[in-house]
């Protein structure tokens, strides 16, 4: 599987920092919808979906949490905890987000509207369709 992560530039001095997002320069993609989870129970897991068509960026504002990436044929975990960064995630890309810390504030950039008919919440439907399709 192929994790591609966009280091975005950070612009600060004594007063702080700065990151700037724009779509099709650091985002690849046109911005369509953004969301954000915060308060995130401990314990908690969310996710468990894949897209048919949907593209990603996540980046943790704040804190951090773990995500847990499946192609159908491998298994990623990953910690994100830099703001300066963000986790693209194609379509087809099954995801788990975990172990989110008390503070963490985690920003999605979606490249569509919200459409239930994009998402694949079955694990099993979703291994079918990706061994189908090699």
């Amino acid at each position: 599987m192929n994790i591609k992560f966009i280091q975005f530039q950070s612009h600060g001095d004594n007063r702080g920092s700065l990151v700037s997002l724009e779509q099709n320069k650091n985002i690849p993609f046109d911005i369509k919808r953004v969301y954000y989870l915060f308060s995130t129970k401990n314990g908690v897991r969310r996710g468990f979906h894949a897209h048919k068509k949907l593209k990603q960026l996540a980046v943790v504002l704040k804190g951090s949490c773990r995500f847990l990436l499946d192609d159908g044929i491998e298994k990623i975990e990953l910690l994100l905890d830099n703001p300066s960064q963000g986790l693209y995630i194609e379509s087809f890309i099954w995801r788990e987000m975990f172990d989110f810390s008390e503070d963490c504030v985690l920003m999605v950039l979606a490249d569509s509207i919200y459409d239930e008919e994009d998402y694949i919440r079955d694990y099993e439907e979703f291994k079918k369709i990706v061994i189908n399709d090699i």
